[in-house]
């Protein structure tokens, strides 16, 4: 579906263009797009065309791919997840050259991030790392503290849920996450995986390193949440599913990107004011670990409006857009800069806490893995589904994982 931006223009450009950005829609993302594209208009006279994608990250690259392997001339921009440069770089544009001085102004690791092969794919407009939303309101209720350990949130998650629901919250629940089939999953799970001790999937030299004792904990650990302290329903929970539950206030804990702050403070919500955040709990003994996300705007090569694509990108990733959705929208800045900004620790001063968050994570295995990363996470989702669900024991599901993953490294990834 394709949603026309309109806005008198303050300043036009000689030659005004229409700029056509694909974008998933999880939270505000569609939102702020339109909303950006007004300003866009103001300031250059270009239209912004928005091209909105399903939810599931899973289901935006599928179609990317199948855009771009087509020769697509009709999408201008792609909204990219961090994880998908090394995949998707022969049909981008290298950045590098049109970008000026604002490459510099970035984290350095997450340009590096975005660079294959010398090639600038993308430009970051902003870095996630996941966290632990709790209700501030119940723990303070039953004297607890956030959870340091998974241990503790299941305790305490049980303990909560036990006590409301026998005064009368029937169904609430202790902790909801990202447990559908699909690349939150791999978020999720990587998260358990490492602070156990158990990897990274697979390793920057490309060692595959899944299938061991520690990750097998980590699964069965995660399994026994379901129906107990996290809903059934969880194995098919995505991002917006699991807020839904936790902002109508039907949970306890969640884990969630920064977006969801914003959010659960709203208006509508039913938690306003009633939560905080904390890093995620990590194994006993173990450091908490958060995995690395992020979104970046990566120039078509097959775009027939370059020019004015590239004056989007720069605007779009400027230290005065990254400002407006930290502030707005909780974004984490890709600029260091932003994080020491007065009216942004003001309005929103849980951004500079979020820099301890984002100092504990991980990437996912998306550089040794390169083009087939896709593939390799799919693989690993679904084992870590199936032992969610029953569906097999952690120990039997991870040695059917080693072995495809494997089959898929051949010589080289």
């Amino acid at each position: 579906m394709l949603i026309g931006i309109s806005a008198a223009a303050t300043a036009p450009a000689v030659h005004a263009d229409e700029v056509a950005v694909a974008s998933g829609s999880v939270g505000t993302d569609i939102a702020e797009l339109q909303a950006a594209g007004e300003r866009f208009k103001a300031k250059t006279g270009h239209t912004l065309m928005v091209v909105t994608l399903p939810a599931s990250t899973t289901d935006q690259f599928g179609q990317y791919r199948l855009w771009l392997a087509a020769g697509n001339a009709d999408i201008d921009v792609y909204r990219t997840d961090v994880i998908w440069a090394p995949q998707l770089a022969e049909y981008f544009v290298d950045l590098k050259p049109l970008m000026g001085d604002l490459v510099s102004k970035h984290i350095p690791a997450v340009i590096e991030s975005q660079t294959v092969d010398g090639k600038l794919v993308a430009m970051p407009t902003w870095a996630d790392a996941s966290a632990l939303y709790y209700r501030k309101d119940l723990l303070d209720k039953y004297g607890k503290q956030p959870p340091k350990t998974w241990d503790e949130l299941t305790s305490t998650a049980k303990e909560i849920q036990e006590k409301e629901r026998a005064g009368g919250a029937s169904d609430l629940w202790g902790f909801v996450f990202q447990g559908a089939p699909y690349e939150g999953l791999t978020c999720d799970a990587l998260e358990w995986v490492a602070s156990f001790g158990g990897g990274k999937i697979v390793e920057p030299d490309g060692t595959i390193s899944i299938n061991n004792p520690k990750t097998a904990a980590a699964l069965e650990m995660a399994k026994g949440w379901i129906g107990t302290v996290s809903p059934p329903g969880s194995l098919s929970y995505k991002e917006e599913d699991a807020r839904g539950v936790w902002q109508t206030g039907k949970a306890v804990f969640m884990r969630n990107w920064p977006y969801a702050y914003s959010l659960g403070n709203g208006g509508d919500s039913a938690i306003k004011g009633k939560f905080d955040v904390a890093p995620l709990p990590g194994a006993e003994g173990g450091a908490s670990v958060s995995t690395l996300g992020g979104w970046n705007v990566a120039l078509s090569k097959y775009s027939k409006h370059q020019d004015a694509a590239v004056e989007f990108i720069k605007f779009w990733t400027s230290d005065e857009e990254q400002k407006y959705r930290a502030i707005q929208n909780t974004r984490l800045p890709t600029i260091p800069a932003l994080y020491d900004d007065a009216e942004i620790k003001e309005k929103q001063p849980l951004i500079a806490r979020w820099k301890d968050v984002f100092a504990a994570a991980v990437p996912r295995p998306s550089a040794p893995t390169k083009a087939k990363y896709n593939e390799v996470s799919s693989e690993f989702w679904t084992a870590v589904n199936n032992t969610l669900a029953g569906n097999g024991t952690a120990d039997s599901n991870l040695k059917r994982l080693e072995a495809r993953l494997k089959r898929l490294k051949g010589r080289a990834w």
